[in-house]
């Protein structure tokens, strides 16, 4: 299978199966839609949500705009999106991103002679990449779900450094980032794959592809449940999270409000004793400045037992 990366000024074999566009100038643009016969969208138009605007038929050919499980420091969709031209001889894929998928379908179209040398054949190929690697993206997603899960509950975070409660919640944000990344990335090749087979004459599809769409939908299911069990598993892990450190502030306030108490007692008798009444028994009494100590410590240590005995401290 021959892929093509469109170079600037260079022309495009007519023997070309797959056209992989990235960072297309008009020029190139318009040197591939010549070729596959229809008009290839720009990055703006790439952009757009609207599902008419995403999944459309035009002159024999369908477009088809989808969301790549790419890196979340790349959010924008003229970055992380890719969008197929395709008809029954030929793709066309434009893109403004690098892509892991393109890379992994272009070593495996080298290797595997039983891939068809048509449009849908490549487009399968590419599709059954970006599932694979959406797979592998919602596997490490949960494998960094398990080691925040041993962090935070195995005791692992100190509780005396704000710092590795807030490392921990923003692990657990970034992972929360990539599921939901991957859930935009089901729900547009949900609709892709919804679409391709509702245009499969338009391609002409063989009935091994119509099979193997209804197989990519499954495995995009099968990636959407699991993405939905990893995303309330992160909503508790950032609830247990909240609340370990909810409880930490509550223990400090806890131990401030029981030592005001504590010393609330000598506080009041020093306040007594120093109101400096001429009638006090104790003013010219010669141990009257220890016993008043010595109330106050036995104030203080009384107290200090009765929150012990009441499990207070």
């Amino acid at each position: 299978m021959e892929r093509v990366q469109v170079a600037q000024g260079s022309p495009i074999p007519t023997t070309a199966l797959w056209i992989d566009l990235y960072k297309p100038t008009n020029e190139e643009r318009e040197k591939a839609e010549k070729l596959i016969g229809a008009r290839i969208p720009t990055a703006q138009e790439m952009s757009q949500i609207e599902t008419s605007e995403r999944l459309y038929e035009e002159a024999g050919a369908l477009v088809m705009t989808m969301v790549m499980p790419m890196a979340v420091r790349e959010p924008d969709l003229r970055i992380s999106s890719l969008t197929f031209v395709l008809n029954a001889r030929r793709l066309a894929t434009v893109r403004y991103g690098e892509s892991a998928s393109v890379a992994m379908s272009t070593k495996r179209a080298q290797v595997d002679t039983t891939v068809p040398h048509t449009g849908p054949g490549a487009m399968f190929l590419l599709l059954d990449a970006i599932i694979d690697r959406a797979a592998d993206e919602v596997e490490k997603a949960s494998a960094e779900f398990d080691a925040m899960s041993l962090t935070v509950f195995e005791g692992r975070i100190s509780v005396r450094k704000s710092q590795d409660y807030k490392d921990a919640i923003r692990a657990i944000g970034h992972v929360g980032l990539k599921v939901a990344r991957m859930h935009d990335v089901c729900a547009t090749m949900s609709r892709l794959l919804l679409f391709l087979s509702l245009h499969r004459k338009t391609i002409a599809m063989t009935q091994e592809q119509q099979a193997a769409c209804k197989s990519l939908g499954r495995d995009i299911n099968s990636i959407r449940e699991h993405a939905d069990s990893l995303d309330n598993k992160l909503n508790f892990l950032l609830d247990a999270t909240v609340g370990l450190v909810t409880l930490e502030q509550n223990q400090i306030i806890k131990i401030f409000s029981v030592l005001a108490v504590i010393f609330l007692p000598p506080t009041l008798i020093a306040s007594i004793y120093g109101m400096n009444f001429a009638g006090m028994p104790e003013l010219h009494w010669a141990y009257g400045y220890p016993f008043s100590i010595a109330v106050m410590v036995l104030s203080v240590l009384l107290t200090f037992l009765f929150f012990r005995w009441r499990k207070l401290l």
